[in-house]
């Protein structure tokens, strides 16, 4: 019998600057830390799977991409898509697709922490 996997355990973000984006996530997504992060990155509280910035790993040069996570798509899950929209639009976030309606409730694109694009859905 050969081994396989469950799906995705932990997903992290490589970040130039760790500071600045873990304090994007906490302000504008409402993300906690966790109580326990090693030195170099920042663990969120998220259920089901953590979730975390992380300095970049050795080798890694974000400076040498146009955009960071270029044909990665991150979904986060909210209790209110439209609120959360209407937050971001107000706080000056960049919002890189409209609402529209999916099979996982109202969905919308924006940039998150360093030219990522994260995705909301939910509500």
């Amino acid at each position: 019998m050969s081994v396989t996997i469950d799906g995705p355990d932990f997903v992290a973000l490589q970040v130039r600057d760790l500071e600045a984006a873990a304090a994007f996530c906490e302000r504008h997504l409402g993300l906690r830390r966790a109580q326990v992060s090693p030195p170099h990155a920042v663990v969120f509280d998220t259920e089901p799977t953590p979730f975390a910035l992380r300095e970049p790993l050795p080798g890694v040069d974000l400076d040498a991409v146009a955009r960071p996570g270029l044909g990665v798509v991150m979904w986060f899950r909210t209790q209110d898509a439209h609120k959360l929209h209407d937050q971001l639009v107000a706080a000056g976030v960049t919002i890189l697709t409209p609402i529209t309606q999916s099979p996982f409730g109202p969905m919308f694109s924006f940039e998150g922490p360093e030219g990522y694009t994260l995705t909301a859905h939910g509500g």
